[in-house]
């Protein structure tokens, strides 16, 4: 790997879209500008940005800067790892079996349900009135 080489990933989820460059560097994650710590507030959600760089055994090698938009924090961090486990794919194809089979290359395409005409939500109903 040339030393300077920028590895580019796209991450989707729900209405958040994650723009991923990745590096070889020493482990720092910068988000919009921000640290990972500062910028997520639940642990639950920077353990699922840093996942593919644990599971790759790569979590000292990349320097991480990401812009991330739309939806709210866990859809963010769900985007963010789908973009990492992308970059990371583009710098080392060997990777592929590991990132895969922990699930990390998989798009999550569950999304929220549109409201339904007559009703006051997706799946809610109006209370019935039998009088």
């Amino acid at each position: 790997m040339p030393e300077k080489e920028v590895y580019l990933g796209t991450g989707r989820r729900k209405t958040s879209v994650a723009r991923v460059r990745t590096r070889v560097g020493k482990g720092e994650i910068i988000i919009n500008s921000r640290t990972l710590e500062s910028y997520f507030a639940r642990e639950r959600d920077r353990q699922l940005v840093r996942l593919p760089l644990k599971v790759t055994e790569r979590a000292d090698q990349f320097d991480i800067a990401a812009k991330v938009e739309g939806g709210g924090p866990t859809g963010q961090a769900g985007a963010l790892q789908l973009g990492i486990a992308r970059a990371l794919l583009k710098a080392d194809d060997s990777l592929e079996s590991t990132l895969r089979g922990h699930g990390l290359l998989t798009r999550d395409s569950r999304k929220k349900e549109r409201k339904k005409y007559g009703q006051p939500g997706a799946r809610r109903r109006f209370q019935y009135s039998k009088r």
